[in-house]
């Protein structure tokens, strides 16, 4: 899987949240709204954005992505690229959109909340949290919760 490469003259005069497809059409509503409202999570995180791409693909590419850089041979909704160490945000954060529409409704949540949830759980983990323990679990769901608070709905 290829990512579009960053032309050159704004890799380097500007911090910026990318939307990328592969192998899906997929459009995200309102990317304005969006990228200000991750800009704002990783700012209260008193974190500092340089390049974040959002690649929203299928469950086959996520688990194509799972097995080549990471050995799982598993399904999930998500997988985290980090390029740099906290607190400078930069990376690359796959999303299967199959996985997101069961999740939501496995879990009975709209599909945008649960959208939102697994976007902002990316930046959460370039931000320095994690979800192995029970405890680091706790905390990223109750970081998630704060931060689907934040988004504003047009």
């Amino acid at each position: 899987m290829k990512i579009p490469p960053i032309p050159e003259e704004e890799s380097t005069t500007q911090a910026q949240i990318l939307f990328h497809e592969e192998d899906i059409s997929f459009t995200l509503p309102d990317e304005l709204n969006y990228i200000n409202w991750i800009q704002s999570v990783i700012e209260s995180e008193s974190c500092q954005l340089q390049q974040l791409n959002y690649i929203f693909c299928s469950d086959a590419a996520l688990l194509k992505v799972n097995l080549e850089y990471l050995d799982h041979d598993t399904y999930t909704d998500i997988i985290t690229f980090p390029y740099a160490s906290t607190p400078q945000i930069e990376g690359d954060i796959f999303i299967s959109i199959d996985r997101i529409r069961e999740n939501a409704a496995k879990f009975n949540q709209p599909f945008e909340r649960e959208l939102r949830r697994v976007m902002i759980h990316g930046v959460l983990h370039l931000c320095g949290y994690g979800d192995k323990s029970e405890e680091e679990q706790r905390i990223m769901r109750a970081k998630e919760d704060e931060a689907i608070a934040l988004f504003i709905t047009p």
